[in-house]
């Protein structure tokens, strides 16, 4: 949903309607990992390891909705994939948690 989102950028209100589901999904995630926890299934290092992670992504979400306007700068009629080139993954995710923590700052 987020890849939806920065899709349809254009349009403030889609943008942060996608993020707003993005969101409620990670909602979702961390009432399904209470679960896994109550029954069992995760070890209270895994579960808390697993909350922090989603914690972090729903501040992420968050704050993105809140500036929604530097997003969405440009008009809907921009063609954004002559803005700049695709950006390609370099880094694993592991690797990419102190930007993570760079961003709430």
């Amino acid at each position: 949903m987020v890849a939806e989102a920065w899709g349809r950028r254009r349009y403030k209100a889609v943008f942060v309607n996608k993020l707003d589901e993005a969101l409620g999904e990670a909602t979702e995630t961390q009432s399904w990992l209470d679960d896994a926890r109550r029954s069992g299934y995760l070890s209270i290092e895994q579960f808390e390891a697993l909350d922090s992670k989603y914690t972090s992504i729903g501040q992420m979400l968050s704050r993105m909705i809140d500036r929604a306007d530097d997003f969405c700068k440009y008009a809907p009629s921009t063609d954004y994939r002559a803005l700049s080139p695709r950006v390609t993954e370099t880094e694993s995710s592991a690797d990419a948690l102190p930007i993570v923590d760079e961003f709430f700052k």
